[in-house]
């Protein structure tokens, strides 16, 4: 691969690393360290007599636009114990050999890769199957302003990136894109600790579950766009976090579909979601075309909007197991169908709490804006304008307990064909 020949690497022989520089171990390496600098020079706390840092931020290792010099980058960052990478602008690291299932070295220190404007990296399309990136046991990977797109696992997970448990991954301004799985995560699956921030994950496709992100450690998106994954014969078209910590603020998660749950799926875990717009997902065979909660599952909404997504069985937007639990608070349900069953808005079969949030304009044969089976408290919430096909325009209680709250100012009028079935203190 030619690693004694890279720009700015430095290799006692080829396939071995030289020593590490001077103060170097234990930090990730930058382009002063290969450049050989003073090290005195290079302190950070060094302040000037205006009192402002003198030290001018350090610059990574430039990579040459060429795959094997990435390779070879990242290999000695390995045995250094890390490094920050400059790769080129313009350019697209195509990849055409699988190293251990990915197309680049597993990641098992701390390492940035800084890209630029139109970046890539990329499995080229007519070589064996396998996916970007795999960060190990004691990897720390952040990637800033890149693409990783055309990665695919056979039956394996994570179609783009994999973090193995011990792993953290950390994206800001990255785009995962176009990455197939043929086990769950088409985009990230995440065992260890992902943040994704301000970053795109979309078209991404995954067998089994999370199309976009799957995760079963701990998992943060800040203003990020999950949008338009697809999940072939699972759960959560979007993003699917099985017994997972999972937080998402402000972004989108839209236009994505699955089997099961087209938006967010939270099972046996917590999920977290303030700021959001879940909009426009479909699930094709059973409920909660934007988001879902089951097995002892908590999803707690806050500032949300749920909007325009679709289901053919329980819950057109929301669907709440037996045994699970959820909490919106100033939020929007408007707008969604259940094209087949029951609850147009939520269908809620375990325990559900509204407070300040607004169900109208939903669709449903039953249930039009809610249909229950548990229990669901409404706190200033308003019920207004939805439609069954049958009845329960507003409300559908078909085994379990409403409490309408009406002195906290909930209301539900303006529902066809008619506003509740079986709700005591609701006038159908």
């Amino acid at each position: 691969m030619g690693l004694a020949g890279v720009t700015g690497l430095a290799l006692g022989t080829v396939g071995v690393a030289a020593g590490p520089a001077a103060g170097a171990l234990g930090r990730p390496l930058t382009a002063a360290d290969d450049r050989g600098g003073d090290r005195g020079t290079q302190e950070a706390g060094k302040r000037d007599d205006r009192g402002k840092d003198s030290e001018k931020k350090p610059t990574g290792i430039p990579v040459p636009c060429d795959a094997d010099a990435l390779i070879a980058a990242i290999t000695l960052a390995n045995a250094r114990g890390g490094a920050v990478l400059d790769l080129a602008k313009d350019c697209t690291y195509l990849l055409t050999a699988d190293i251990d299932g990915a197309g680049l070295p597993m990641i098992v220190t701390p390492i940035t890769l800084n890209g630029g404007k139109h970046t890539t990296i990329e499995r080229a399309a007519a070589v064996d199957q396998f996916r970007i990136l795999t960060v190990d046991v004691g990897g720390d990977l952040t990637l800033n302003k890149l693409t990783i797109t055309g990665g695919q696992t056979d039956d394996e997970d994570g179609g783009g990136i994999l973090v193995n448990a011990g792993g953290a991954l950390t994206t800001h301004h990255t785009t995962i894109t176009r990455n197939i799985a043929g086990g769950s995560g088409g985009g990230i699956a995440n065992n260890g600790t992902t943040w994704v921030k301000y970053s795109t994950v979309d078209r991404n496709t995954a067998a089994e579950a999370g199309g976009g992100i799957y995760s079963t450690g701990l998992l943060e998106i800040v203003k990020s766009h999950i949008d338009n994954n697809t999940v072939t014969g699972g759960n959560g078209g979007g993003v699917s976090a099985l017994n997972s910590t999972v937080t998402v603020k402000g972004g989108s998660i839209s236009g994505n579909f699955a089997d099961n749950t087209g938006g967010l799926y939270v099972s046996g875990g917590i999920g977290t979601v303030t700021g959001t717009e879940i909009t426009g997902n479909t699930a094709r065979s059973s409920g909660g075309g934007a988001a879902r909660a089951e097995n002892n599952g908590q999803l707690t909404m806050r500032h949300v909007s749920l909007t325009n997504n679709t289901a053919s069985a329980l819950g057109g937007a929301l669907f709440v197991a037996l045994d699970s639990f959820a909490v919106l608070e100033d939020s929007f349900i408007k707008n969604n169908t259940n094209t087949g069953s029951v609850g147009g808005g939520i269908y809620n079969a375990g325990e559900t709490v509204l407070r300040r949030t607004k169900v109208n304009g939903n669709q449903a044969d039953q249930g039009g804006g809610i249909y229950n089976e548990g229990t669901i408290s409404l706190f200033t919430t308003k019920v207004v304008e939805n439609i069954a096909t049958t009845n329960g325009g507003g409300i559908f209680n078909a085994a379990g307990t409403v409490n309408l709250n009406t002195a906290t100012g909930t209301i539900v009028i303006k529902n066809r064909p008619d506003n509740c079935v079986n709700v005591p203190g609701c006038a159908g």
